[in-house]
């Protein structure tokens, strides 16, 4: 058997038997490049080359801006911002059917947005709404449900540390897939509120709020919720006029967190070293995955996989349906074991020249990729936003799964909306002149 025979099974034997046994991902993807490794560039080799390439893939300025998103997120998960826009969300949806539910989803998007994460959004607002839904009369499994569907939103609206990673995969624009991924995170909403409306229309006359604001009430509790919404326009907005890069904007972000939390006096000095810690264990998971998905990266090249799963993809159809729906598929399988980010790292370089070749926008493709990776986090084994969510529900996973498929089926036809019609995603950044 040859060496690059043997390293492709190596990797395909290591990452199914780590994932069976249940080992730490990273762990996984680490372990197999390095055994994969031996047989291509022998032992002493493989121990300099799988450390080298672990370091360069985190050495990396535009990478400094995830741990500083990671601690804007932090900060805003501990500074009392997901209340604020809880209520503001309340306002925007309290006349809708089964308007709770509602909020939830919006006040997700709004808090997603900000933070850029999907599980402090599910956190933040969960510990916010659960309460008053069960008390509202939601079954409590619906309740955890509707958090965990719709906390992924925010991974999508800009600005998103996922899109910063495909970003440097793709050596593609950071403003333009911020951009691109707008709609995309809308319809991801949109596709979790035709859901609940469905469900409020079998209950009729159950779900309606108990609480009523009035436009005076409204407009004040909106203002409330503005300089938490200000963090989007001017972290985007600068980054889209040129201002400063997206780790500047980054860097921006956590300051304007700061200074936002002691405007409201939510956090105090004392409470500062644990933020950092919380930010500081997130960040080192991130840069871990980072970089054993590109040493994995590097044995993958070295041994042309990428260049044989392409060839047989293009020797196996012509269409640019089939192919769009083959990855589309095996994304959604890789997802349900592996974090967006290992994942954008490893089977972006596969299938990005592939998708080229079809004459897709590398633009459009990472608009796919990352609300495809997106749904993982919310389905088991690895689901981490769908464990918090029923953990915050004081629910066993089984139940809130029980309530989240339809969700899911919602999700999935609005993936397939953005996969064929590619003006969802490309429309606005071709507007903004970003393409």
């Amino acid at each position: 058997m040859d060496p690059a025979t043997l390293a492709g099974l190596i990797l395909l034997l290591g990452v199914v038997v780590g994932i069976v046994f249940s080992v730490p991902i990273a762990i996984v993807i680490g372990s197999a490049t390095f055994l994969a490794a031996i047989p291509l560039l022998g032992m002493e080799q493989a121990v300099l080359v799988t450390a080298q390439r672990m370091f360069t893939g985190i050495n990396s300025f535009p990478l400094l801006a995830i741990p500083l998103f990671v601690l804007a997120g932090v900060i805003m998960n501990n500074g009392g911002i997901a209340a604020r826009l809880v209520d503001a969300a309340k306002v925007l949806t309290g006349r809708m059917p089964a308007s709770l539910a509602q909020t939830n989803i919006v006040a997700n998007s709004l808090f997603g947005a900000v933070s850029g994460a999907a599980v402090a959004a599910a956190a933040a607002v969960g510990n916010v709404m659960n309460g008053r839904m069960v008390t509202e009369g939601y079954d409590r499994r619906f309740a955890a449900a509707v958090n965990v569907a719709s906390a992924p939103s925010g991974m999508l609206v800009p600005p998103s540390n996922t899109f910063i990673v495909y970003s440097l995969v793709s050596s593609t624009s950071i403003a333009a897939l911020f951009m691109a991924g707008l709609f995309p995170g809308l319809l991801w909403a949109i596709a979790c509120m035709v859901v609940v409306y469905l469900y409020a229309r079998k209950q009729p006359g159950k779900l309606k709020s108990t609480e009523r604001v009035s436009v005076r009430q409204g407009l004040r509790i909106i203002w409330r919720a503005v300089p938490s919404l200000l963090m989007i326009v001017i972290v985007v907005g600068g980054i889209l006029g040129g201002q400063f890069t997206a780790t500047e904007s980054a860097a921006i972000a956590v300051v304007y967190c700061l200074l936002l939390s002691a405007l409201y006096r939510t956090i105090k000095v004392r409470e500062l070293p644990g933020i950092l810690l919380d930010a500081g264990r997130t960040t080192a998971i991130v840069m871990l995955l980072v970089g054993v998905s590109t040493a994995l990266s590097f044995v993958m090249s070295f041994a042309r996989i990428p260049d044989i799963i392409s060839d047989a993809v293009l020797g196996f159809t012509d269409s640019s349906v089939v192919v769009l729906i083959l990855m589309m598929v095996i994304l959604i399988v890789v997802g349900t074991f592996m974090d967006p980010t290992p994942a954008i790292l490893i089977f972006v370089p596969i299938f990005l020249p592939i998708v080229t070749e079809f004459g897709i926008d590398p633009v459009h493709f990472g608009a796919m990729v990352v609300m495809n990776l997106s749904l993982g986090v919310i389905t088991p084994p690895v689901g981490n936003v769908l464990f918090v969510g029923a953990r915050l529900a004081n629910l066993r996973i089984e139940p809130v799964i029980t309530k989240l498929w339809p969700f899911l089926l919602a999700i999935l036809l609005a993936l397939f909306v953005v996969v064929f019609v590619p003006q969802i995603s490309l429309w606005l950044p071709q507007t903004m002149g970003l393409m």
